[in-house]
């Protein structure tokens, strides 16, 4: 029931219905706690409807839900921002960068980690060793060294 409750609330967002999104994100947020995606656009929901105070309210309790998620520093920076309070903005907007850091070094570990080799890499002929031209812009000459 959640889903779909979740999903008509997104709906509604999408269509600058924010006070309507806030009602159903409430509602599912009283059957489920923990649903973060509803915990998150909640926060949107009422910085669009132009209720910071509650906007920053509902973005810290999206950060203890997942304190390295970098979307809800990028939220808190925005909703800091917009409520005035320049030093929290940043202080967010600084935890959103070192996420997207974590998360990028995450993933080039993943990416450098080696494929175990199976039989068929093994079965594979050996590189043939490249031949390079001899140096072509050294003429050959045809008179023999006269030292």
């Amino acid at each position: 029931m959640t889903t779909e409750q979740y999903d008509d609330a997104m709906f509604d967002f999408s269509r600058g219905e924010f006070a309507s999104a806030i009602g159903k994100l409430k509602g599912v947020l009283a059957a489920e706690p923990e649903h973060f995606d509803a915990q998150l656009a909640l926060g949107m929901a009422y910085y669009r409807n132009g209720d910071f105070a509650s906007a920053i309210a509902e973005g810290h309790k999206a950060e203890k839900m997942r304190p390295k998620e970098q979307l809800v520093h990028t939220n808190l920076s925005l909703f800091y921002m917009k409520s005035g309070d320049r030093a929290k903005a940043e202080f967010h907007g600084f935890q959103a960068k070192v996420e997207s850091w974590r998360e990028d070094a995450k993933k080039s570990k993943e990416a450098a980690k080696p494929e175990p080799a199976s039989e068929l890499q093994m079965a594979r002929p050996a590189p043939q060793p490249m031949k390079f031209p001899s140096q072509p812009w050294k003429k050959k000459s045809d008179k023999p060294d006269s030292h």
